[in-house]
């Protein structure tokens, strides 16, 4: 270690947070876990469960102004908006937007693969030696679609995949049914990944992280964070629960609720909630062999514990509102359309809300003028995915030693106050 042993209080305990904690506890440090809610509580017990290092296209693909009208229009389509929402939306959405070109795409891709392209690896390694091992599997990551000229109208995206390393395999017809028979007839053709992973249970997957936090002695506190106290441009503690709790150097990572804090810390990141849903069929008579992508509808459908999870939808509305009608009635529908042969005991609903940055690449770093505070968020549909490396990432840069990747196009500083 670079650096004289720290305590560190880290702000958010989803897995960012507890992938940041175990990395920095390996490295000596002492941590502090914060969250209001406890682990494992917001969007990471409820996304998708995929390790999904493939994921490294933004939704802000080419093509993206003509589609997003059409599909805000027709309720099959799992684009949603809270009409009422819009006027806050807009500076946002004209940002976000902005980037719906084949330049920042690509560019965006680039940025993103360093931190989700191991992502089985970099669970693996985070999960090594705790009880979450349990809940870590490797696995095939399938995209399906109608058939091969439905997969060619995504050939930009698997362009960018192959140009990063991705490799896949295709099953047509008999062969995909081969596969695994489990899926309606429509769907004909697949792309197969391998080396992927799922987590079988997310929620209960970063609680375990959690618990080996505090069993090597960290401290884990139920409380909201305020503010961070700093004295001469040095972190110098956290404010939570009324009281001030001493710390050397403090990271934020409560996904989109991180916003507020970074403006206290000198960052004004323009980052809005992506309200994302998923359906769970309990005690289905019959599982996926692998977690699938399905294109037709832009969900995934994950095997887990004891249930199959459907996940996916986006919808604009803030965090105010409680969950819409639609998207979880769409969800419903493509259950049945996708899985028509199985049934299942009973269902649970979820929403939750990513953190989606306008230029959908997450802020990793230290704050510029303040020595000491540090962020990790913005993960967007990634946070699973790239939660180990962003946390080992911060370790590192909390530990003084240089990452052996270049960070420019995270760094804190480019929405400096």
């Amino acid at each position: 270690m670079s650096e004289a042993k720290k305590t560190v209080a880290i702000i958010g305990a989803g897995i960012v947070g507890v992938s940041a904690a175990i990395e920095l506890q390996r490295d000596g440090h002492q941590v502090i876990l914060i969250d209001g809610k406890g682990p494992g509580e917001g969007t990471s017990h409820g996304n998708g469960g995929i390790l999904a290092s493939c994921s490294i296209v933004p939704v802000t693909g080419p093509g993206l102004w003509k589609k997003a009208p059409k599909m805000l229009l027709d309720p099959s389509q799992p684009l949603f908006m809270r009409w009422g929402y819009l006027p806050k939306l807009a500076p946002w959405l004209m940002k976000y937007m902005s980037h719906a070109n084949a330049e920042d795409t690509t560019r965006i891709a680039s940025a993103l693969a360093p931190v989700v392209g191991d992502s089985l690896a970099d669970h693996q390694a985070l999960a090594a030696g705790t009880a979450a091992e349990r809940h870590l599997k490797p696995s095939d990551y399938l995209f399906i679609y109608n058939d091969r000229a439905h997969f060619g109208e995504d050939a930009f995206g698997w362009g960018l995949r192959k140009k990063h390393g991705f490799r896949w395999d295709e099953l047509e017809g008999a062969d995909f049914r081969a596969y695994d028979g489990i899926y309606s007839e429509e769907f004909g053709f697949a792309a197969r990944l391998k080396d992927h992973g799922i987590i079988s249970d997310p929620g209960q997957y970063v609680k375990d992280l959690a618990a080996h936090v505090t069993a090597n002695g960290g401290q884990l506190i139920q409380a909201f964070v305020e503010d961070v106290a700093r004295e001469n441009g040095k972190v110098t503690g956290v404010r939570a629960g009324g009281e001030t709790i001493a710390c050397d150097a403090v990271v934020v990572a409560t996904g989109v609720w991180s916003k507020p804090l970074a403006e206290k810390l000198g960052i004004s990141v323009p980052l809005e909630a992506e309200r994302g849903y998923h359906l769970e069929l309990w005690e289905p008579s019959a599982m996926p062999k692998a977690p699938v992508m399905v294109a037709a509808a832009k969900c995934v459908v994950t095997p887990m514990e004891g249930r199959i999870r459907i996940a996916g939808v986006v919808e604009f509305g803030g965090l105010e509102a409680g969950p819409s009608k639609g998207p979880l009635e769409l969800l419903r529908k493509n259950a049945r359309r996708i899985l028509p042969g199985v049934t299942w005991k009973h269902e649970e609903e979820w929403l939750g809300f990513r953190p989606a940055p306008a230029d959908s690449i997450p802020v990793i770093g230290e704050v510029p003028g303040l020595s000491g505070a540090f962020v990790g968020f913005g993960h967007h549909h990634i946070g699973l995915t790239g939660g180990p490396k962003t946390g080992r990432l911060l370790a590192q840069m909390i530990s003084g030693r240089t990452p052996n990747m270049d960070m420019s196009a995270y760094d804190p500083a480019r929405y400096a106050i």
